[in-house]
């Protein structure tokens, strides 16, 4: 009989202690340490390891094909997985409890079945009954949607092989076991060798499995860091409960880019597809209102127009509030010590809120320009005209910086109708076509607030 041995791992990073720690060395985790028991099983060379059917190639033989996609009936998920889904891939998909991954997966493989055949739904967290009533609430229903609730991993290939589905979904790798690991459902080990084993399976058959992965309270997904470098595809589903949309955001793809997004609307009839974005995020915005402007940003290969909002008020305490929703919280301070040092402003005693509307969370620096006009906005009490969008990123010295894809936030802005654009002048002296809009480009941030608030 092997010997068992008792060790302790977190749940967090996967680090391994012989004793029970109250915090992870490696990485800085309270209370993530779970107790495990492995067997130690050595394990004997396979007598034809050397017979494998893989041969070394020199890579100018090597041919190199389109990968077949198949569409999901859905053109913004098609956009964020780069076009459809590639045979043999295995995507992840995380997000927070509620927000609408299994509405999603369901309504993903109604439309691949309509295209491609059969398809198989592994739940670990809810019974076929259960599937069956959301399915009527989004009136699918299908004989090629095969629904199995089951835990262990053993099982689940069995049915994968006998049914040989068009694609797999597992909901959740944090329910699924296999008996080869003396250890918990969700623990490390588990997550870490039951993905492993569906990457194989999807490699081996070119079937795509869909993965489903919970989230810590810090919005990660859940298991060790391995489990996103195993998968192709890296999805976060984003989104407040209190807003009705949704954001289905790239953070790794093999086969498309990254940081790609895609916009849906969470209904009674389940996820419908936002084709303009810019359109409803500009839907109730206010006009004449002091502390808010637009920006045109660039998520993926997306325009986006966004609203920027801004608070600036007298601070009642002895040290002033500083809030960032959707944006950089540093990114907004450092936005905010050139506001003083560069154009002047007194903004050392002042509450300052910085807001991106819909409930959106934008990380590229294009839209500085916006923060810092909507914070003066709000600090004068002057509002910016409802036809001038901005984009640029703004450096320590005060100059404002040329960004990318100029055109397509000009064309973007252009089909809303905004007729004045403020943009950097390394960017201006460069764009090819005004699409009717009127160019006013700026080389620092006391030039920007000039042409806005002369």
């Amino acid at each position: 009989m092997p010997k068992i041995k008792t060790i302790y791992q977190c749940q967090t990073c996967g680090y391994v202690s012989p004793k029970w720690l109250g915090r992870c060395p490696d990485c800085g985790e309270w209370n993530g340490f779970i107790e495990e028991r492995k067997g130690a099983v050595t394990r004997q060379p396979s007598r034809d390891i050397h017979q494998g059917k893989s041969k070394p190639r020199p890579l100018s033989s090597i041919t190199s094909g389109y990968e077949k996609r198949a569409s999901t009936g859905s053109k913004e998920l098609d956009r964020v997985l780069g076009g459809g889904v590639v045979s043999g891939s295995v995507i992840l998909i995380g997000g927070d409890p509620g927000i609408g991954k299994s509405t999603l997966l369901l309504q993903t493989l109604f439309g691949l079945s309509k295209v491609c055949g059969p398809v198989l739904y592994i739940s670990g967290e809810e019974s076929p009954e259960q599937i069956k009533l959301r399915s009527e609430r989004l009136s699918i229903d299908s004989e090629d949607i095969i629904l199995i609730s089951e835990t262990s991993l053993e099982s689940i290939m069995h049915h994968a092989n006998k049914v040989v589905p068009k694609a797999l979904v597992i909901d959740s790798i944090q329910t699924v076991y296999t008996e080869e690991v003396v250890s918990a459902p969700g623990s490390v080990s588990q997550v870490r060798d039951c993905a492993s084993k569906l990457m194989l399976f999807a490699k081996r058959s070119g079937i795509p499995v869909f993965i489903v992965g919970h989230v810590t309270k810090e919005g990660a997904i859940a298991g060790p860091r391995v489990l996103e470098h195993i998968v192709d595809t890296v999805l976060y589903f984003e989104g407040d409960r209190g807003h009705a949309y949704r954001i289905l955001r790239t953070v790794k793809n093999r086969f498309g880019s990254t940081n790609e997004i895609g916009v849906f609307e969470m209904s009674d009839a389940g996820l419908k597809e936002v084709e303009n974005p810019s359109r409803i995020f500009l839907y109730e915005r206010h006009v004449n209102v002091s502390g808010s402007t637009v920006v045109a940003s660039i998520e993926g290969t997306r325009p986006l127009m966004v609203e920027i909002q801004s608070l600036v008020s007298q601070s009642t305490f002895g040290m002033p509030r500083r809030t960032a929703m959707g944006v950089d919280f540093n990114r907004v301070n450092l936005l905010v010590a050139v506001l003083e040092k560069r154009v002047g402003l007194h903004l050392g005693g002042m509450d300052i809120f910085v807001n991106i509307v819909g409930g959106l969370r934008i990380s590229e620096p294009a839209i500085d320009l916006g923060i810092i006009t909507a914070i003066t906005s709000s600090l004068r009490d002057i509002s910016v005209s409802p036809y001038v969008f901005m984009f640029g990123e703004v450096g320590l010295s005060g100059e404002v910086r040329a960004v990318t894809q100029a055109e397509a936030r000009l064309k973007e802005g252009a089909s809303i109708g905004f007729k004045q654009v403020l943009l950097p002048s390394g960017n201006a002296g460069k764009i090819k076509s005004n699409y009717g809009l009127e160019i006013m480009g700026v080389q620092t941030v006391e030039e920007c607030l000039e042409i806005i608030f002369h």
